[in-house]
């Protein structure tokens, strides 16, 4: 493996962690909207600190960036959904499981992407370990709003995937571009603040800080994801970074005593070894 391969699964798998853990704090936040916006204000801090430090993208990718901020709102609506019907080991699974699959479609359609046989094996590994949690959970009692809504956001997940992508090669500026995306973001944690206000004054301060914290751990997360994606193929570092799925199940088993906890293990080494197959192609 090279230097920038390393680098490269080096910041996937930083991203990883980091996602799974701003996730689990607006799952277990008992205000989700209101904290869902203060992540998004904490990601805007830096957003700002990015515009004035760095170029501005070049024109080709304000279209990209355009998209991006649209789809990021539905993404967020999708996501506040999903964890008002589900909980985090059912939703985050489906909903970042499906996207390494169609992100390998929609790179292969628009730039022409096709991943290595290896890459293919552990690409279909990460997947079927995360479909091992996804019928693991329809054994039990299962909410098909929550599903829905996953797959909903699983979707929403992998458009931004692929435009983002597009954006930041054609950015000239990949932190400028992500800069200028958090900025625009911030309008969804605007409308958010306005439709509760009347709840700001009532929430203890653990929720302000909690949601700053996850602002700032979800900015550097997806800065992580999106400078790795100048680095590697669309595919590869979408499939790595859903590695975040056995972070987020071992957060559910403990921290929220979700269950059952069994399959998640297996799940886990499924996905591991998919992961090392991926990162070794």
């Amino acid at each position: 493996m090279g230097p920038n391969a390393e680098l490269t699964l080096t910041l996937v798998l930083g991203a990883a962690f980091l996602h799974a853990f701003w996730n689990a704090l607006v799952k277990g936040s008992v205000d989700r909207a209101v904290t869902l916006a203060l992540v998004q204000t904490g990601g805007v801090i830096c957003g700002l600190f990015l515009v004035f430090n760095y170029m501005p993208p070049a024109r080709e990718a304000w279209p990209f960036l355009a998209a991006s901020t649209i789809i990021h709102f539905l993404y967020y609506a999708f996501l506040l959904l999903s964890y008002r019907f589900g909980d985090l080991s059912q939703v985050y699974p489906i909903s970042r499981g499906i996207s390494p699959v169609i992100v390998a479609t929609g790179a292969w359609i628009f730039v022409g992407e096709v991943l290595p046989p290896m890459a293919m094996g552990g690409l279909l590994l990460i997947t079927s370990g995360i479909a091992i949690i996804f019928f693991a959970r329809l054994r039990g009692t299962t909410n098909w709003k929550a599903i829905g809504a996953a797959l909903c956001t699983g979707m929403t997940i992998a458009s931004y995937t692929v435009v983002d992508g597009m954006g930041i090669r054609s950015s000239q500026s990949p932190l400028g571009y992500i800069g200028w995306l958090f900025v625009l973001e911030f309008f969804a944690s605007i409308a958010i603040f306005i439709y509760r206000r009347h709840a700001l004054a009532t929430l203890p301060l653990k929720v302000y800080g909690i949601g700053i914290l996850g602002g700032v751990v979800s900015s550097v997360a997806y800065g992580l994801a999106m400078y790795a994606q100048g680095l590697a193929p669309f595919a590869a570092v979408s499939a790595i970074r859903e590695s975040s799925v056995l972070i987020a199940a071992l957060i559910g088993v403990v921290w929220f005593k979700e269950r059952p906890w069994k399959p998640r293990v297996f799940a886990a080494f499924v996905v591991a070894a998919g992961v090392i197959l991926l990162a070794s192609s």
